[in-house]
């Protein structure tokens, strides 16, 4: 469902005089998206940052030296771009000199990718993200029921595709994904000084998923300066591991106003990073990763539903919160998470007051449906 959506997005694109970028993690399937809309043939010139041969090909690329490699091709398609050196000033000559070649980049560090590209590539490019497969590709494969039935495995196992397709071996294929990729390229990162201090930093983090976090007090913990925790907090933002919700305030006394939770792209990344793999009924944290799955799959359904929204989670001093909550179209609308189904959950009065039009509904295992496929829950008023 997701690569139909994302293919036709792409090709409604092409030739059109921007670059095409996707990104998302390793291991989500950017290359074989790219494989299956694109044929390797003599008019495509296929590249990858992983492969030196790349970066001394294009290590002193110029428009004339572009002008010669892209010679009778249509498309330029360059995986992993990130990796290459100024990479954004080089696509931004193709782009602006060889106007009859479509660029196509994918990259897995948004930091270097995205950051680099942002200023060069202005105005130039189209940017799609793909992340690992969600709750509404599993229901359109095999149907609700099953991918229900499924749910207590999704929470402790996520959804990376090698996961999902390896039954019985699923720990050791994520002790191979963050053991390979994701800690190999992390600590390859220019940004990255302390190697031991970044894997301290993802563990501590893992360990308060949904909780709000204290830069000093993970500074502590890890042992690093509070400027150093909030960098390669960044650079784990920017790599797809981890994504951050900020407290939403308009400034009212009593509301939080400059805190934090945060939370990762995948429950089995995040369980495999504290080698915690333990059955749904003897854990103590299944609050939190249900919390953690229902949050960031939601953050799946809106980017692939082009449903465009802020989102925040909401807090008080007096300890008084709200989960996650979602601002369009002028309109506030709060959630409450609960794994138990047999939990109650009220609205904060104090958030009734502040918000008076505010939508609320409560979402667990019973209506996960209505708040991660495509149609939309029909709110109540709070």
């Amino acid at each position: 469902m997701i690569e139909r959506i994302l293919k036709q997005r792409i090709e409604n694109q092409l030739y059109r005089g921007k670059a095409i970028i996707l990104l998302g993690a390793r291991q989500t399937g950017k290359t074989t998206l790219i494989e299956q809309l694109f044929r390797r043939n003599d008019t495509t010139l296929w590249l990858s940052g992983d492969d030196l041969s790349t970066h001394s090909l294009l290590e002193s690329a110029t428009i004339a030296r572009f002008q010669h490699l892209l010679n009778g091709k249509k498309m330029l398609i360059i995986d992993e771009a990130q990796r290459i050196k100024d990479i954004g000033l080089k696509l931004k000559l193709v782009t602006d000199h060889v106007k009859t070649v479509q660029i196509i980049a994918t990259g897995s560090s948004s930091f270097q990718l995205t950051n680099r590209l942002n200023e060069p590539l202005t105005g130039r490019k189209w940017e799609y993200k793909i992340y690992p497969l969600s709750f509404g590709e599993m229901v359109a494969h095999h149907g609700l029921h099953t991918e229900l039935n499924q749910l207590q495995h999704r929470l402790i196992y996520g959804y990376y595709p090698e996961v999902v397709m390896s039954a019985g071996n699923e720990r050791q294929v994520l002790q191979q994904l963050t053991d390979s990729y994701l800690y190999k390229d992390l600590l390859t990162l220019d940004r990255v000084k302390k190697s031991d201090k970044l894997v301290s930093l993802l563990k501590a983090l893992a360990l308060q998923v949904g909780q709000q976090v204290s830069y000093s007090e993970l500074a502590s913990t890890v042992g690093i300066d509070g400027k150093t925790v909030e960098a390669y907090i960044d650079v784990l933002e920017q790599s797809y591991i981890i994504f951050r919700l900020m407290s939403y305030s308009r400034n009212q006394r009593n509301e939080l106003k400059h805190s934090r939770k945060v939370y990762f792209y995948d429950n089995g990344v995040r369980n495999a990073i504290i080698s915690a793999f333990s059955a749904p009924d003897s854990r103590s944290d299944m609050g939190a990763l249900w919390e953690n799955f229902i949050v960031s799959e939601r953050i799946k359904r809106n980017e692939y539903n082009q449903h465009y929204c802020n989102r925040y989670f909401w807090r008080t001093r007096t300890q008084h919160e709200v989960d996650y909550v979602e601002e369009y179209d002028g309109q506030i609308h709060a959630y409450e998470f609960k794994y138990n189904p047999r939990k109650k959950a009220k609205i904060p009065p104090s958030f009734v007051e502040l918000y008076p039009n505010a939508t609320f509904d409560l979402i667990t295992p019973d209506n996960i449906e209505q708040f991660l496929l495509t149609q939309p829950l029909i709110p109540q008023k709070s």
